[in-house]
């Protein structure tokens, strides 16, 4: 009888194991876009760790979009398994390129970011709707040896421009680090975007100064966003001020 009773009880346990057991959740890959570095990911990345995604910040090299998309996509092709595609400002541009051809790519979420079509770049779409005052806020381009320049924010303007709702010691710190974006990356038309076979989902900031919030919701729209959030008030950099927002999106698309 104990013996029978034992049995029952680690039948019982083994089911009840198999019956919980859940899938490994996917990997989500961050993509930072112009003027920031994977750092600013950082408030996202701690919550998304603390509830079991594994996580990867890639180092967007912002040299052109077919450079970075390659890049990226090499980053997506080494991981086993289901990854959720995130970018934010011209990182959204990045991710629509770079997860084409790539099956285990399941879902995009677009933060604060560019979603070009076919023929489209950030520089078209940035200047699509009114309210961005990002071209003034540019300090004096950096002229580089191979040709081209590199553009950044002038870090006086910096915090008003790009973070506003971030605490101004942390907004400096960001803006000293801040990585340039080639101008001609700005300028880089799209291929076809991969926003048109992946579920997409889309969150900004109404006081987003580098796109406006009426060019990011023609966006969203026109992708056909699952949900789109808008953070009332939120700046360029709302996975910075609002970590919380953007990570719950993401666990969202994730699903």
């Amino acid at each position: 009888m104990f013996k029978f009773a034992a049995a029952v009880a680690l039948a019982g346990a083994l089911f009840s194991g198999a019956a919980v057991a859940q899938p490994a959740k996917p990997t989500v890959v961050l993509v930072h876009g112009a003027f920031a570095d994977s750092s600013s990911w950082n408030g996202v990345v701690e919550i998304l760790r603390k509830d079991g995604f594994p996580v990867v910040a890639a180092a967007n090299p912002l040299r052109s979009v077919a450079n970075d998309a390659a890049y990226v996509s090499d980053v997506v092709g080494s991981i086993a398994g289901p990854v959720v595609l995130v970018g934010h400002s011209y990182g959204g541009q990045v991710i629509s390129t770079a997860a084409n051809g790539h099956d285990n790519v399941k879902s995009l979420v677009y933060v604060a970011a560019f979603a070009p079509d076919a023929g489209e770049s950030v520089a078209d779409l940035a200047g699509k709707f009114p309210g961005g005052t990002l071209s003034g806020a540019l300090a004096a381009p950096v002229k580089l040896s191979g040709g081209g320049v590199d553009l950044y924010i002038d870090q006086a303007k910096f915090h008003d421009q790009f973070a506003s709702d971030v605490p101004a010691e942390q907004a400096a710190l960001m803006a000293a680090g801040q990585r340039p974006v080639t101008e001609a990356a700005l300028a880089d038309k799209s291929g076809e975007p991969a926003w048109k076979k992946l579920p997409s989902w889309f969150v900004y900031g109404t006081g987003d100064k580098n796109i406006p919030a009426a060019a990011l919701g023609f966006m969203a729209e026109r992708a056909g966003s699952r949900r789109t959030v808008v953070v009332d008030g939120a700046s360029h950099v709302v996975m910075v001020s609002h970590p919380d927002k953007v990570a719950e999106l993401i666990e969202e698309a994730a699903k």
